[in-house]
């Protein structure tokens, strides 16, 4: 009596770290059409007006969107706006005017930058997750 046995490579999914550009993605049309103006958004330190109410700290928001046939800055952006749309839902919800402090936190990683935001990508999936603080400016 003989045994066959058969191995294969546990085949490992591609989950490769990027830091994208916030101006390029903010700049697209579909950034521009579907965020909300009346809710601002201030990433990292970037200057805002006065805060006259804190309405909630550290709100998370995680998202991820199919990245089949996109190239990764591409789902990237997607996964972004996303998490954009998310914060500012939650914002409209509790009264607030605005996100502040927003920030990358993919796995619980703060990558706090005024500039860029981390985004994960793999073969089928994008995601983007962001931290920020929903107030009231004046």
């Amino acid at each position: 009596m003989s045994a066959l046995i058969v191995s294969s490579p546990i085949a490992m999914a591609r989950d490769t770290k990027h830091m994208l550009p916030l101006a390029s993605a903010m700049q697209s049309a579909d950034f521009k059409t579907k965020l909300d103006p009346s809710i601002q958004l201030y990433f990292g330190n970037q200057k805002h007006g006065q805060v006259t109410k804190q309405l909630l700290e550290g709100v998370v928001t995680n998202k991820k969107t199919n990245a089949v046939g996109k190239t990764d800055e591409a789902a990237c952006q997607w996964a972004l706006l996303s998490a954009l749309i998310s914060l500012q839902d939650r914002a409209k919800k509790e009264g607030g005017n605005a996100i502040v402090n927003i920030h990358s936190y993919y796995k619980k990683n703060e990558v706090n930058s005024p500039s860029e935001f981390e985004c994960h990508a793999g073969g089928i999936m994008a995601g983007v997750a962001l931290k920020g603080d929903i107030v009231k400016l004046k």
